[in-house]
């Protein structure tokens, strides 16, 4: 029997009853435990009333997401203040990162978008795991990933987590050489560019998610994104690394509970 912990999902961004569904069914589908980041400061609150609830389940991480409007400077400092607060309950900072996809759109409909202060904005937010001594969650894709990869070298951060990445090969080799995590999503079923990734980063660098509530294509067009979907991602990767699917299982779930120190029992 194979079992997983979803890497990442925004367990917030469900209906609340419906949270606390999945988090009290995840033993039920042999997931041993979720990630749930946050987006901003009254996403990390839910989040931690999330965790709260089921705390041997649901591990938190705490953050701003960059694919939104810029955060007031009292904005961020009382987010700020809030995780410091609360450092002792969290596994990650995260979701953080540089917002590719905002900036596309805007430069697709010809307007300017001034990336820097967004750089300040995850510098900070680099700056305070640094000083909490917590792992990252990443939201950096394509040429986004080595502005991070420079600032991650800055703040000494090796514990650093890409989800759902997307790259060049020369970012994934400096990614690799770093020992940085990436995570799989569901449209590695469906979607080659993915699948190239599988066959070229280390699972040993790997871990799995859904990023739920985000929905996918494919075999789970028209499905709730639920964290069980975390299994055919495994089996996916058993079958690109032609692995046994139980060694890829056990592999990617000592990835995860070793990346987050979770204090989970996966025997």
């Amino acid at each position: 029997m194979i079992k997983g912990v979803e890497a990442h999902i925004h367990l917030d961004m469900y209906e609340e009853s419906k949270a606390r569904e999945i988090a009290a069914e995840l033993h039920d589908h042999h997931v041993l435990a979720i990630i749930a980041v946050s987006r901003h400061l009254a996403s990390s609150n839910a989040t931690k009333a999330l965790r709260d609830h089921a705390p041997d389940r649901v591990f938190a991480a705490y953050g701003f997401h960059p694919e939104q409007q810029l955060p007031t400077e009292d904005e961020l400092t009382a987010l700020e203040s809030w995780i410091i607060e609360h450092a002792d309950e969290a596994v990650a900072i995260g979701e953080i990162g540089l917002p590719y996809y905002m900036r596309k759109e805007a430069e697709e409909q010809g307007a300017e978008f001034d990336l820097e202060p967004y750089i300040k904005v995850l510098d900070r937010m680099l700056r305070l795991a640094a000083r909490l001594h917590k792992p990252v969650a990443l939201h950096a894709v394509y040429e986004d990933a080595d502005i991070v990869c420079d600032l991650l070298d800055r703040h000494g951060i090796r514990k650093a987590h890409f989800h759902w990445f997307k790259g060049s090969s020369l970012t994934l080799q400096r990614m690799m050489n770093s020992g940085f995590m990436i995570s799989i999503t569901p449209d590695v079923l469906y979607e080659n560019e993915i699948q190239d990734l599988v066959r070229i980063y280390p699972i040993e660098q790997m871990m799995v998610e859904t990023d739920g509530p985000w929905p996918f294509e494919g075999p789970f067009e028209g499905r709730e994104t639920h964290p069980h979907m975390i299994f055919a991602v495994i089996e996916q990767i058993a079958n690109i690394k032609h692995i046994p699917l139980q060694e890829a299982a056990d592999r990617l779930l000592r990835n995860t509970v070793q990346f987050y120190s979770l204090p989970i029992n996966n025997e």
